[in-house]
Order: structure tokens, then C-alpha cells, then sequence
């Protein structure tokens, strides 16, 4: 997608237009210019500058959100850093090898390996051995200067929150693609008979390691249901399904959202919680709101989220 085509650009040309603000976009789409007489604004990437600096690094830093969570007794899902061996003047003497074979051997389960900083669900890996820990880490590193580490967990429901000054604009959550068992086809042919092919194309497009060919060869008992994949992602073909005022999930993942927005003192986030084994949990935090996907089935809710931001932008004293 072109930079200057996202729902983030449109939504914000579409609130300066009717609020008499002029708009132009340098950086191919990345930095946002808005001016209204002599006020001038930025938006960069997907940040509305609503955030301090230090809540934007640590709400960007996995591993720093799960410390601050941890010490403000905020139930969430550990993440711990790794720094790139072209970082080794600031790691440990005894290296990073030897403490990610340590949280290996701690999780027979399993850990889950991605970027530290970074968002979407890129290169996010699943891995139980030893070999695929050293690949998840290579690849990686090749890109990033830190990676994070968490203990996989099986995620029964993955809803996101997004707060405007610790108030909710729109809750949704995250249905993995499945499919329903018949005892006779396999989960790509039901696949293939039931999902609609653009759907079904983000998800077996995805990145190795997703889906294996031993789980889409498997014939699924006769009304078992079986995700296609072990992410939530919304670019991994999860669909954004807003739960109404009133949800009791939305009511329990909006109470601890609220409490990890304070925890860092940020005023414009969004939060994904997870629920694991029956209880909710904070995964993530995010200072900057991407609404891509929720955009294709609710424009007027994504809308309506970054005009009540912007209102905050353009005039601090209203009340979004």
C-alpha cells in the first residue's frame, strides 16, 4: 500500500477538511504537515504526537511494556530482550545464546520469537527447538537491533482496545480464520470450500513456519473446529469484529487496558489483552493506532477514533 492511500492518511484529511486545516505530506506519505493559521501540527507513521516521548519508547520497547506492567501488578505476558551480536559491546559477558537455550528449556511449550520494537505481526516466530530458535534469531537480527522472547501460550480470545485520554473509542476483536471438521476433507480443502480466496490468501501467503503442511493435510474430526493459524494478527487474516457497549469481554479487556494506558501515561494507544486460561492478560501496547484492517469493515468507526484524537491535537482542552 502506498503511504499517501492508508486509512490514517485519509481519516486525517478528511478531519482537516472540515475543520478548515491545510494538509501536505512529505517523507512519501510518512509525515503528515497539517496548518491552521499559525498552528502548525505533525503526524509521522501512525503517531498524532498525543504521547510523551518516554511513554511512545516504552509502549514501542515489548520488553520494557511487560517490566512496567510486571511492577504495576498488571497481569500480562512476560517479554524479555535480546540485543544483536553487532550490539555485543552492551551484552553480558556470558552472551544472549545461552540465556534464550535457558528460556527454551524452561517452556517445553515453546516461546515466541519477534522484534522488540515493531508492529503488524512481522516476522513473528513459533519455535521449539533449538534449530528454530537459532533460525527465528538469525532472521531477525538481520534486520533489527533487539529482539523479544515470550513464553507461547495457548490464546483463547485476542481483543484490541483503543483509548483516547484512558477512554474507550472503539474495542474489537481478533477471530483467527478456521474451519469446522466434516471426518472426511482436510483443513486446506475445507479451507479452499469455505473461505473466501482473498481471505484464505493472507493467511497461506504468510510468512514459513505459520502453517505447517502436516496441519493442512490434517482431516479435522467431524464438528471440531480448527484455527488456521496460531496468530491473532489482523494482517495474518484475523478478522476485527467490534464487540457492542455492553460485552462483558469488552468490559474486562477495556478495565485492564485502561490500567496499562496509566501505567505509562499514555493518552492515545491502542492495547491488545488475551485471554489465557480464562483470565486476561495484557500482550502488547501500541502508542501508535494502525486501524488498516478494522478500516475495511468499520470507516466510520475509524473515523470517527482519529477525529476524536485530532480534536485533542488541535484544541487540548476538549474533552474527546
Amino acid at each position: 500500500m502506498i503511504n499517501g492511500e492508508r486509512a490514517f492518511v485519509s481519516a486525517v484529511r478528511k478531519y482537516c477538511a472540515s475543520h478548515g486545516i491545510d494538509v501536505e505530506l512529505k517523507a512519501e506519505g510518512w509525515l503528515i504537515v497539517m496548518t491552521r493559521g499559525s498552528s502548525r501540527r505533525f503526524a509521522f507513521g501512525y503517531d498524532l504526537g498525543l504521547n510523551s516521548a518516554v511513554a511512545h519508547r516504552i509502549a514501542n520497547d515489548k520488553a520494557a511494556t511487560a517490566d512496567v506492567l510486571e511492577i504495576c501488578d498488571i497481569p500480562c505476558v512476560p517479554h524479555t530482550a535480546f540485543l544483536s551480536p553487532r550490539m555485543y559491546k552492551y551484552i553480558v559477558p556470558t552472551g544472549a545464546w545461552t540465556a534464550m537455550l535457558d528460556l527454551l528449556k524452561q517452556n517445553p511449550q515453546g516461546l515466541v520469537v519477534k522484534p522488540n520494537e515493531g508492529t503488524g505481526g512481522i516476522s513473528v516466530f513459533k519455535v521449539r527447538t533449538e534449530p528454530e530458535l537459532e533460525v527465528a534469531a538469525n532472521e531477525i537480527f538481520s534486520s533489527e537491533r533487539s529482539l523479544a522472547i515470550s513464553p507461547y501460550v495457548e490464546i483463547e480470545d485476542e481483543v484490541r482496545v483503543i483509548l483516547i485520554d484512558y477512554r474507550p473509542i472503539a474495542v474489537f476483536s481478533k477471530n483467527r480464520l478456521a474451519v469446522v471438521g466434516d471426518g472426511k476433507r482436510s483443513v486446506l480443502e475445507l479451507a479452499i470450500a469455505t473461505i473466501p480466496a482473498a481471505r484464505l490468501s493472507s493467511v497461506l501467503s504468510g510468512q514459513a513456519g505459520d502453517i505447517s503442511k502436516a496441519s493442512l493435510d490434517e482431516v479435522p474430526p467431524a464438528g471440531r473446529r480448527h484455527a488456521l493459524n496460531w496468530r491473532h494478527n489482523l494482517g495474518a487474516g484475523a478478522q476485527a469484529v467490534v464487540l457492542e457497549q455492553g460485552d462483558a469481554r469488552a468490559a474486562a479487556c477495556i478495565e485492564i487496558a485502561v490500567k496499562a494506558a496509566r501505567s505509562i501515561d499514555m493518552r492515545f494507544g491502542s492495547i491488545d489483552v488475551v485471554s489465557v486460561d480464562g483470565a486476561w492478560k495484557v500482550l502488547e501496547i501500541n502508542s501508535g493506532v494502525m486501524m488498516e484492517a478494522l478500516n475495511r469493515s468499520h470507516p466510520e468507526l475509524v473515523d470517527a477514533a482519529y477525529a476524536a484524537a485530532l480534536d485533542l491535537v488541535f484544541d487540548p482542552g476538549t474533552n474527546a
